[in-house]
């Protein structure tokens, strides 16, 4: 910078102020052509000082000297993010209070698209999604916000916040770019959320100080024109009074690509927990004008994320605290990421990829990120302690007692029955009418099912004894099944075998001797979609042709599997229509199981954790609600979370999908603490 400002003073001189004149009259224009590349004004939230006077009707957070500004005093931002998301709404307060006893005066969120948009121009801002009401709760808590509205999010969220219909829009859109389809979805959906979010803006009145733009970009692309595209559009919506920022790691190359110098957006910074900040931070100082760089790592990683199959991510606490410390001490700002994790309800895990698509590695459904304020919201443990006690040190305003860990409840076991196989409830699990008919395979997005199952149908002539089904690609798992198409409807097909995204293999398929042509059913599960790097186009579905030995099978159907019915799966209890004629109930692949469990109405509703040891893989809806994906088989997880306020007092109704192999007895069991030792293996 300082070689910067020395060429600068030699612009001097009537010849060079000519040259300059004519240099900024074609930006201008070029400006006025192409908006993307016009250049934004210099806005009074980087005024050239604080304005110290400032009263409630005038609230000002600024940036001045190195150091944020709120209502003209000095502001050490001690925040952690806490998303809203992946919290049941009942709890925002209780999360919220338990960030506020840590000692964080900020909170920082995402805002997914994928959830507020689940169809394409179909709004959703209510219940789990109703961020207004999230951000004014954490107003009155105390909290200042940091909002994170992408459109990209990451987050271990599915798709990295992006709705999946996106992936459905032919031509091909280029994600994350100026690509003119893109930005016109990208407009669509800020210009329903911005002006739902800018009457909460710190100089509305409201708790937010800074909104994000895109996030990360610099580790995934160089694209000016997006990242200026995204930050006048926000400027439209939310005025001049806000900071704009963006969040890249601590190094050149990201920074370089990440951010927007120029134009009076905010460039913060992440890096490894225990990595040396203060030359991060005075790289960032090139990257901000002069003045303007007061030292913030917007993500300071408290833990990390876990995959299946992997060890659960763990982080020393004292190291952590170590760590944090090291920026507090020098008036540094910080967000913990994650203060709070929380969990991946339904099918909203996100997945990363390796060193190409196959390599593929879906989320836990817990959140739980070894953050110091854990996934049920307990303290009671050796980080928030610590965090907690760093926080003290620095903090200006005094910190709130610890509140306890909410009591958990051990209902005991829960015996499970057998509702009915998933091909005898077809008519209640899907709808018929939506089913699709093609000469090919069509991916998930383009039948209009985003995420979940989807079952694809058709024939073929068995000629061998044995057969090969060749599937070359497939997003994420594919359970096989054939049957006779002379027999009865009502016939369950036989279960033949797996093939998976990870570990992509042929099937030997055995001759059922059937007399007329074999019906061949492929149950596909979309297991997350891919949230971060280079394969974020992530489709779901078969996506390639289908072979029996060696010749391609044509005229598909394709049924979406909503789950929308599942009271509609109770009331029926199909197994007891077809039990006369079975005189054993098969268990062999994906099945349906149902447990109820009554909570004296004299007691109080308990948190707790359902424990699936000894199950294989599937997902749980409890009243209806789909707690997420069990996988213990796999691991670490063994457990899904319960949170009390979707139990009732009275009767509970626990509903089980099962795909593969179930608890040989049929058990669940109700235990108080959480258990991350299952698994680990693929098969």
């Amino acid at each position: 910078m300082s070689d910067r400002r020395s060429t600068l003073k030699k612009w001097t001189g009537w010849t060079m102020n000519r040259k300059f004149f004519f240099l900024l009259l074609a930006v201008v224009s070029l400006g006025a052509f192409f908006p993307a590349f016009a250049p934004l004004p210099a806005f009074s939230s980087f005024a050239s000082s604080p304005r110290r006077n400032t009263t409630v009707d005038d609230p000002r957070f600024e940036i001045y000297g190195d150091e944020f500004w709120k209502d003209g005093q000095p502001f050490q931002i001690i925040g952690g993010d806490l998303h809203y998301f992946r919290v049941v709404p009942q709890y925002w307060e209780d999360r919220l209070l338990r960030a506020k006893a840590l000692g964080l005066n900020t909170i920082q969120t995402y805002v997914p698209w994928n959830l507020h948009e689940p169809k394409r121009g179909e709004w959703m801002f209510e219940g789990i999604a109703d961020l207004e009401s999230f951000l004014k709760l954490a107003q009155k808590l105390g909290f200042l916000v940091m909002l994170r509205p992408g459109p990209y999010i990451c987050a271990e969220w599915d798709f990295g916040g992006f709705p999946a219909w996106l992936l459905a829009i032919e031509p091909t859109m280029t994600l994350r770019s100026s690509d003119h389809s893109f930005l016109k979805m990208v407009e669509g959906w800020w210009d329903v959320l911005l002006p739902k979010v800018a009457p909460l803006l710190y100089s509305n009145g409201g708790p937010i100080v800074m909104v994000q733009i895109e996030n990360e970009y610099g580790s995934y692309g160089e694209d000016k024109r997006y990242l200026q595209h995204l930050a006048t559009l926000a400027r439209r919506h939310l005025g001049e009074n806000i900071i704009l920022y963006t969040t890249d790691g601590g190094t050149r190359e990201t920074l370089r690509k990440g951010t927007l110098k120029g134009a009076d957006v905010f460039s913060a910074v992440d890096f490894s927990t225990g990595e040396d900040p203060w030359p991060i931070f005075e790289l960032q100082k090139e990257f901000n004008a002069p003045g303007r760089s007061p030292p913030l790592s917007a993500e300071f990683y408290t833990g990390w994320l876990t995959h299946w199959g992997e060890k659960i991510a763990e982080t020393n606490a004292a190291f952590t605290a170590k760590a944090l410390e090291t920026i507090l001490s020098k008036k540094g700002s910080v967000v913990l990421y994650m203060a709070h994790g929380g969990t991946n309800f339904g099918f909203f895990n996100g997945a990363n990829t390796g060193e190409n698509e196959s390599v593929y590695k879906p989320d836990l459904t817990s959140y739980d990120y070894d953050a110091p304020i854990k996934e049920s919201g307990d303290v009671d443990n050796p980080k928030f302690k610590a965090i907690r006690t760093v926080i003290q040190r620095y903090s200006k305003d005094s910190v709130t007692s610890a509140p306890s860990d909410n009591e958990k409840g051990k209902y005991g076991k829960l015996k499970l029955q057998q509702i009915a196989s998933f091909f005898e409830v077809l008519n209640i699990i899907s709808d018929p009418k939506a089913v699709i008919e093609a000469e090919n395979p069509i991916r998930m997005e383009l039948v209009g099912q985003m995420f979940g199952f989807i079952l694809y149908i058709t024939e073929y002539s068995a000629t061998k004894n044995v057969s090969i089904l060749s599937i070359p690609k497939v997003h994420d798992r594919a359970q096989v099944f054939i049957s006779c198409t002379s027999v009865d409807s009502g016939n369950i097909p036989t279960f033949v075998g797996i093939i998976e995204r990870w570990s992509n293999r042929k099937l030997t398929l055995p001759d059922i001797k059937c007399v007329s042509n074999t019906k061949l059913f492929i149950l596909v599960e979309n297991m997350g979609r891919v949230n971060y790097g280079p394969y974020l186009h992530d489709i779901k579905g078969i996506l390639s042709t289908v072979s029996v030995d060696g010749i391609v099978l044509k005229q598909w159907k394709m049924l979406p599997i909503s789950f929308q019915n599942m009271k509609n799966l109770l009331n029926v209890n199909p197994i007891q229509q077809v039990a006369e004629s079975r005189a054993e109930i098969s268990r062999e692949g994906p099945q349906f199981y149902m447990g109820q469990f009554s909570i004296d109405p004299t007691n109080q509703v308990k948190d707790t954790f359902l424990s699936f040891r000894g199950w294989s893989k599937g997902i749980a809806f409890v009243n209806n609600f789909n707690v997420g994906r069990f996988w213990p088989l796999v691991g670490p997880q063994c457990d899904l979370y319960i949170p009390a306020p979707i139990l009732n007092q009275g009767e509970n109704v626990v509903v089980v999908l099962e795909l593969d192999d179930p608890h040989p007895e049929l058990v669940l069991k109700f235990v108080d603490k959480r258990d991350f030792t299952c698994g680990a293996k693929r098969h």
